[in-house]
């Protein structure tokens, strides 16, 4: 089981702050399929990852990274500053 949690637009197209999800993926990317696969919401969430970022475990990651013994995924878009 994997904490999974979405902010911000994410969260809004998904309706929901976190969950938690058991998977077998083996990288971000596999977990974005699996995840894609539910319900048209999610489908529309991750249909452009160009503008998504991913941590895990609250480090910025990539969506190759493995997810062997993370505990939390989080989804969220570019931040920026001024």
């Amino acid at each position: 089981m994997i904490d999974v949690m979405y902010f911000a637009w994410v969260r809004e197209r998904i309706g929901l702050p976190h969950e938690r999800v058991e998977t077998d993926a083996a990288t971000v990317a596999d977990l974005i399929v699996e995840l894609k696969a539910r319900e048209p919401r999610y489908e529309m969430a991750f249909a452009d990852l160009k503008s998504l970022r991913v941590a895990l475990d609250q480090e910025l990651s990539s969506f190759d990274a493995p997810l062997a013994g993370v505990r939390e995924v989080a989804f969220f878009p570019p931040m920026t500053g001024g």
